[in-house]
C-alpha cells in the first residue's frame, strides 16, 4: 500500500556517511520533532535524477530552509559510498543528506518501490517528494514517470512548506 498525506513514516534503518564512514540512522531519530523535505529517486547518477531532481534541491536549500524546514534529505535504493560520492560530485555540502536506503527497506515499507529491471537497475524507488512534520506525512508529490520531476520537484515542497 503507498503511503499517503496523513501518514506515519515507518521505523527503518538508513545509511550514510560520516566522517570515520558508513553510519546509520533511523527514521525515528531523523524525523522526531523535525519538519523534513524528503526526496526519493530511482538512483544516484541516473540522468534525470543527476540533471534535475538533486540539483532542485541543491538550488532551492536556502528557500526551503526559510520555510521552517529543518533538513533536506535525498533518499535512493543505493549504497552510502554511492550516495557520498554523488552527494559531493554535486556539492550538496550540508544542504542536503544523502541517505542509503541500502535494502530497499524504507522503498518498499512506503510502497513506492518499482521494478526498473528494464533499465538494468532491479527494485527501486518510483520518484517523489514529500513533506515530513515530527514523522507524518504532510505533502506527497508523486511522479507518473521515471522520466518527470516536475510533480516531484523542490519548488512543489517550497511552494507547500
Amino acid at each position: 500500500m503507498t503511503i499517503k498525506v496523513g501518514d506515519k513514516i515507518p521505523a527503518v534503518r538508513l545509511m550514510y556517511m560520516s566522517d570515520k564512514g558508513p553510519a546509520s540512522i533511523t527514521t525515528g531519530e531523523l524525523f522526531a520533532r523535525k519538519r523534513v523535505a524528503v526526496f526519493g529517486l530511482p538512483g544516484a547518477y541516473s540522468p534525470v535524477c543527476s540533471a534535475q531532481h538533486l540539483p532542485g534541491f541543491v538550488a532551492k536549500a536556502r528557500a526551503l530552509k526559510a520555510k521552517k524546514i529543518d533538513s533536506i534529505v535525498c533518499v535512493s535504493v543505493n549504497d552510502p559510498f554511492v550516495m557520498d560520492a554523488w552527494g559531493k560530485d554535486h556539492k550538496v555540502g550540508k544542504d542536503v543528506l544523502m541517505l542509503a536506503d541500502h535494502k530497499g527497506e524504507l522503498t518498499r515499507a512506503i510502497g513506492l518501490q518499482e521494478d526498473f529491471s528494464n533499465f538494468g537497475l532491479g527494485e527501486r524507488s518510483k520518484r517523489y517528494s514529500m513533506m515530513v512534520d515530527d514523522g507524518k506525512v504532510t505533502a506527497l508529490n508523486l511522479e507518473d514517470s521515471v522520466f518527470a520531476c516536475g510533480i516531484s520537484s523542490a519548488e512543489s515542497l517550497v511552494a507547500q512548506a
